[in-house]
């Protein structure tokens, strides 16, 4: 079952390719903003960011969930790990490793800011990356 987008939406997604999918509605929800005005303007607030690495956040649940629902919050970090590495390793074009495991999250978030800070980058460069990854994330075995 896909999650449809909203974004006041309390249902969260739990696997990478929904995850990435969910970011990429979000980004072309809220468009691509730089600097200072990161949460400015129509449809952001300090919970909905608007760039690439934010929207990941965003779709894995920060800032979505509701007091009276149980989430599996170990489960959805797991995807929201695993979402991050596929969406790095698809923007670079190859695998994304670290010399250590417990450097690897932070290394797949320096590629996707790397290249969200990028002149010219789009919220729609954003949307089509983040549904590249979802189509690998979705015939990726984990």
């Amino acid at each position: 079952m896909s999650i449809r987008y909203t974004p006041e939406s309390v249902v969260i997604a739990d696997t990478p390719a929904a995850i990435l999918e969910w970011a990429a509605c979000h980004i072309e929800h809220v468009g691509l903003i730089r600097g200072p005005h990161l949460f400015a303007g129509p449809g952001r607030t300090a919970t909905l960011p608007c760039w690439p690495r934010g929207a990941l956040e965003v779709a894995a649940g920060h800032g979505r969930g509701a007091a009276g629902r149980t989430y599996d919050w170990d489960r959805i970090h797991r995807a929201r790990d695993q979402a991050l590495r596929i969406f790095a390793e698809t923007l670079t074009g190859h695998p994304v490793d670290a010399d250590e495991p417990a450097d690897a999250t932070a290394l797949h978030r320096e590629v996707i800011d790397r290249w969200s800070a990028e002149p010219g980058r789009t919220a729609e460069d954003a949307a089509r990356a983040f549904r590249t990854a979802a189509v690998r994330a979705d015939h990726a075995l984990f």
